[in-house]
């Protein structure tokens, strides 16, 4: 996976992510819209992505991916590896992104 993947973890508990109701699901997508263009704002890629799993744990979940091709959603590939630090540095520039846009 690539630097900038984030999760988007709603409070409401459903297991599988077509189970949350549809205005539920259209809110979850709205808000996760401005930080997709954030992370693609401040992470080099050609998009971010949006994958939806649902096998790690029994919680509905996002997965927004900065992505430069298909393959970069390959869940099974090498997972990147980042310290506390690197990972709070990304964060940062996330959210002073959204809070430019705000």
């Amino acid at each position: 996976m690539m630097e900038g993947h984030t999760l988007v973890i709603p409070k409401t508990e459903v297991d599988k992510f077509f189970d949350v109701g549809d205005a539920y699901l259209a809110e979850w997508l709205l808000f996760a819209r401005p930080i997709a263009r954030a992370i693609e704002a401040v992470v080099p890629c050609n998009r971010v992505g949006i994958s939806v799993m649902g096998l790690e744990v029994p919680h509905a979940h996002l997965h927004l991916v900065p992505i430069n091709s298909a393959d970069d959603l390959n869940f099974t590939r090498h997972k990147l590896k980042l310290q506390p630090e690197e990972l709070k540095a990304i964060q940062e520039k996330i959210i002073a992104e959204l809070e430019r846009n705000a």
